[in-house]
This record gives C-alpha cells, sequence and structure tokens, in this order.
C-alpha cells in the first residue's frame, strides 16, 4: 500500500500553517520555518495534539521532508498519551510496513486501544483485521460488532462492510433488508463500492423491489470509482428504453446536486 492508498484510508494531512497551536495572546508565526520550529518546541514539551500534527506533516512531506520514520515516532509519542487519532495513525503505519517494521499484533493492539474509545476508522480497521484473520484468529462476529459500532457512528465505509455482512450472511444471518439499509446509508454518503451493492440490488430484485431507474441511479454514481459498475450499468443499459436511461440519469445527477448543496 502506498501513501496515496494511506491518506485514503484516513492519513489526512492539515497544512503546516494550521497546526501551530498559540497561547491566548500570542502571535502566530508568520512564515514556515517559524510554524515548523513553534509546533516542534510544543511537541519536544510534550502537547500530544502538536506530536500528532508533527507526525503528520513527516509522513506528507509537507514543510519538511519526507520520513516516515519520524513520522511513526511522532505519532508513537501521542499515542502513548491516549491520544486516539495517533493510535489510529500508528497502528495504519505498523500494518502497511511504513517508517517501521510490519507488525499485525502491534496494528491491533493500537487500533483496540483507539477502537475502544469510540475511533470510528479505528473500529474498522480492527472489524477488517478480525474478517480477514490479519494479526488475530479470524471472527466474523467480532468483524460485525466493530463494524457496527462505526456504522452507528455514521463512517461510510463501516456501514457499506455491515451491509457486504448481511448480504453474503457473513457472520451474521443473511438478510438483504439490513443490507439494503446499510449500504443506502454508506451510498448516500457518495461511497462507490455502496452504489454498486445497492444498484445490484435494484438489478437484481433483492431487499428491494427490482427498479432498472433506481439501478442505473446507483451504477452511474458509483461507475468513475468503481470498475464493476460500469460493466453492469452498461449491460442494464440495453435492457432500457432511452426515456429510462434518461430518467435514470437524471435521479443520478440530482442526487450529486443535493449532495453539494447539504455540504456548503
Amino acid at each position: 500500500m502506498n501513501a496515496a492508498m494511506i491518506k485514503r484510508s484516513g492519513l489526512h494531512i492539515i497544512p503546516a500553517l494550521m497546526l501551530v497551536c498559540c497561547a491566548p495572546g500570542s502571535v502566530a508565526p508568520t512564515d514556515e520555518a517559524s510554524a515548523v520550529a513553534a509546533l516542534r518546541s510544543s511537541a519536544e514539551a510534550g502537547d500530544a495534539e502538536a506530536q500528532l500534527n508533527l507526525g503528520a506533516m513527516y509522513f506528507d512531506g509537507n514543510s519538511v521532508a519526507q520520513d516516515y520514520a519520524e513520522a511513526a515516532k511522532w505519532y508513537q509519542r501521542a499515542a502513548e498519551q491516549n491520544h486516539t487519532e495517533a493510535q489510529y495513525h500508528l497502528g495504519m503505519m505498523y500494518y502497511v510496513d511504513m517508517g517501521m517494521a510490519q507488525d499485525y499484533d502491534e496494528a491491533v493492539k493500537w487500533f483496540r486501544k483507539a477502537a475502544e474509545q469510540d475511533h470510528a476508522r479505528a473500529q474498522t480497521s480492527l472489524g477488517g483485521m478480525y474478517y480477514s484473520g490479519t494479526g488475530v484468529p479470524q471472527d466474523y462476529a467480532e468483524a460485525e460488532k466493530w463494524c457496527r459500532k462505526a456504522a452507528e457512528q455514521h463512517y461510510a465505509e463501516a456501514q457499506f462492510i455491515l451491509g457486504l455482512l448481511y448480504y453474503k450472511g457473513t457472520g451474521v444471518p443473511q438478510d438483504h433488508a439490513e443490507a439494503e439499509k446499510w449500504c443506502r446509508k454508506a451510498a448516500e454518503q457518495h461511497y462507490a463500492e455502496a452504489q454498486f451493492i445497492l444498484g445490484l440490488m435494484y438489478y437484481r430484485g433483492e431487499g428491494v423491489p427490482k427498479d432498472y431507474i433506481k439501478a442505473y441511479k446507483w451504477l452511474h454514481l458509483a461507475e468513475t470509482r468503481h470498475e464493476g459498475a460500469a460493466n453492469l450499468r452498461a449491460h442494464l443499459a440495453m435492457e432500457m428504453t432511452p426515456e429510462e436511461i434518461a430518467e435514470g440519469q437524471r435521479l443520478s445527477t440530482a442526487f450529486v446536486s443535493t449532495l453539494a448543496s447539504n455540504r456548503e
């Protein structure tokens, strides 16, 4: 897994000048070098938030030379102060072998610490490790438990995974109605994999009445980020009238417009 993929997993980097926490009445540094120096001073003084942010800067190479080992060092310092975001990032770096030797046991350890404090991405990562049996004995019930906790916090990836568990009947009784419920929650956050499954369910009539127009809508939304969605949409289009296709396209356009308005 490369750095870009890690960012999609949650290592989002904040610009350096946004990271410096100044005491009340103090003057924020105006140049980048001063900002980095102030952040480092806070981190070395034991400020966990500063340690997290300094680690993020080293991970991304933002205002400092990219250095995964330094990123891991600062994440570790913050994680040991029970900073949940740092615990999650540290677990991810152990998981993917960046800045330190790959160690699934350590990844599980740090994911669990953050997950037990309701960190949604850590709960999802821990659930994924139980699902695959990576670093822990495979346990679908535990996978479902941790993904549900994150899904109930409206975390789209976890909602999709939970929906997929119900769709396949893995770790839970197969239930297409529950699968549709959780995949829809993720799909409405524009999560492509969930949009694909929801489109597939409308195409097949699984958990919902068969509806080619709604199937087209969800597959059309997902297709730029999901190859399977593009293929299925093209196949579906051959079974639809031009009017039905136009309506499916209208629904997908309306969804994007509503989503953009809600984010403003």
